[in-house]
């Protein structure tokens, strides 16, 4: 899955062309390095979001195109 979409999807971040923007402007890393919105992510990876005020780092857990609301932080665990 795309990252735009999986941070979309996990609902880390609300609308897809915000994940997008944060991408290209090089604020989400995976595995250490900068992602594109188009850059593939899979189980197990590490993603860290540059924020103005902070970061978050976590760790993929699972990948599913849709999820429930309640169901959206099962797709990923965060690190500190």
């Amino acid at each position: 899955m795309r990252i735009d979409k999986f941070l979309k999807v996990s609902r880390i971040l609300k609308r897809r062309t915000v994940a997008q923007e944060a991408c290209t402007e090089d604020k989400v890393l995976i595995n250490g390095k900068p992602a594109k919105p188009s850059t593939a992510v899979k189980i197990g990876d590490e993603v860290e979001i540059l924020y103005a005020t902070g970061k978050l780092k976590f760790r993929v857990c699972n990948i599913k195109e849709t999820v429930k609301k309640e169901e959206a932080s099962s797709l990923y665990e965060v690190i500190v």
